[in-house]
C-alpha cells in the first residue's frame, strides 16, 4: 500500500464515522504491526477528540506515534514521535485538538479527516526516512 492509498484509507475510516481519529491512523496500519484491527480499535479508543477531550494531542497524532512503538518494537520509539510531531505540526499548524479545531481563535486550522490523512503521511515519510519496516 502506498503511503497515500494508506492516508485515504485513514481517511474514509474516519469520514465513516465508524473511528476515532486515533482509530482511524491506527487501524490504516494494521497490516504493518502484529495487532489486529480490534485490538488497534480498542487501544485507540481512549483518543476521541485528542488527549483530554481536546486539551492536548491530537488523537490522529497520537495513533502514528503508537504505530511508531508498535513497529519498532518500543525502541527509538520517542525519537520518531518527535520527528512525527514535527512533520505534523508542518502539515497541519498545531499538534494540540483545540488549537487545530480553532476553539478558542474561531480559526480551523486543519479539519479532522485532514489530521488523520497528515498523521498518516507524515509517519510514512518519517518511516521511510529513518528505514523503519
Amino acid at each position: 500500500m502506498t503511503p497515500q492509498e494508506r492516508a485515504n484509507a485513514a481517511r474514509e475510516l474516519k469520514a465513516s464515522g465508524k473511528c476515532n481519529c486515533c482509530q482511524a491512523v491506527t487501524k490504516s496500519f494494521s497490516d504493518t504491526v502484529n495487532l489486529s484491527e480490534e485490538e488497534l480499535e480498542k487501544i485507540s479508543s481512549g483518543f476521541a477528540v485528542g488527549m483530554g477531550c481536546m486539551e492536548a494531542t491530537c488523537g490522529a497524532l497520537i495513533g502514528a506515534s503508537i504505530i511508531a512503538g508498535l513497529r519498532k518494537n518500543g525502541k527509538g520509539t520517542v525519537k520518531l514521535s518527535k520527528a512525527i510531531l514535527a512533520r505534523f505540526k508542518e502539515m497541519c499548524g498545531a499538534t494540540i485538538c483545540k488549537e487545530l479545531k480553532g476553539v478558542e481563535t474561531g480559526k480551523v486550522l486543519c479539519e479532522c479527516n485532514d489530521c488523520v490523512e497528515n498523521a498518516v503521511l507524515a509517519a510514512e515519510e518519517i518511516f521511510a526516512n529513518e528505514g523503519v519496516a
